[in-house]
């Protein structure tokens, strides 16, 4: 990005208004950069340098945001649907001018760690298969999970459509037993994301997840404090780890 950008481009990114209104703001001597009052609101600015503010308010310029979503279920991962609820309707109104997007998808039913942002090259390299980003999901399976399984997952499973995943981690938490009706709880790790591909693998070896949800991509956890359906920001810590990742791995 270059370091000086039109100023109306730059409010009109954030969501202040068009670039027509913030004319008018600024006709209207409601606009101020580095404490002086502008009258051109096409003029060229810094935004990492230069202090903006609008009607007194110090405007905080963003290029690309980042957000943590605990994703209910009911919910599609898309950013428009003719049926359904999208992850993009969760969003606060804030969030709009930036045309935030899933990485990745979660299945309606399946809950948890989902990340959206508007950097399209940062999602690329999440998503992209020769990365290996690991994402780990705990589920809840009928009925009884056992050490073959693990066995099976290590090596990787045929699903069956007849392709090979890669390996997956298995961990069983509980085990379950159908003639009690109680299932066993495990967490699953597997670097790709093919559709279905958790109930699918679990498919392969005659078993069936009754209930999923994702709690890390990369080396990002689930914040345990987040609701279903809330979302935060990224802290720059978790951001610089993501990026990090993805970069090891190159």
């Amino acid at each position: 990005m270059k370091q000086t950008q039109r100023l109306d481009k730059i409010l009109a990114h954030v969501g202040i208004g068009s670039r027509s209104e913030l004319k008018r703001l600024a006709k209207e001597g409601a606009i101020y950069v580095n404490g002086a009052k502008i009258k051109d609101s096409g003029m060229q600015v810094n935004p990492d340098k230069d202090i903006i503010q609008v009607n007194g308010e110090t405007v905080r310029y963003r290029e690309f945001v980042y957000l943590m979503m605990n994703k209910p279920q009911g919910v599609v991962s898309a950013t428009e649907d003719n049926r359904d609820r999208t992850v993009v309707d969760l969003l606060d109104a804030a969030y709009a001018p930036f045309e935030v997007f899933p990485v990745g998808r979660l299945d309606k039913d399946t809950e948890g760690f989902l990340l959206l942002t508007n950097d399209g090259k940062l999602a690329h390299n999440l998503l992209s298969p020769r990365k290996h980003v690991s994402k780990t999901y705990f589920a809840k399976v009928e009925w009884e999970v056992t050490d073959e399984d693990i066995e099976a997952f290590s090596h990787g499973v045929t699903l069956d459509d007849g392709y090979e995943t890669l390996p997956g981690i298995l961990k069983i938490l509980s085990v379950g037993n159908e003639a009690s009706g109680v299932l066993s709880e495990i967490e699953l790790t597997i670097m790709e994301g093919k559709f279905h591909q958790v109930k699918r693998m679990f498919q392969a070896v005659g078993k069936k997840v009754a209930y999923l949800k994702r709690i890390s991509m990369g080396p990002l956890a689930l914040d345990p404090n987040l609701a279903l359906g809330q979302v935060r920001e990224l802290t720059d810590e978790e951001l610089t780890a993501l990026r990090n990742a993805h970069e090891l791995q190159n």
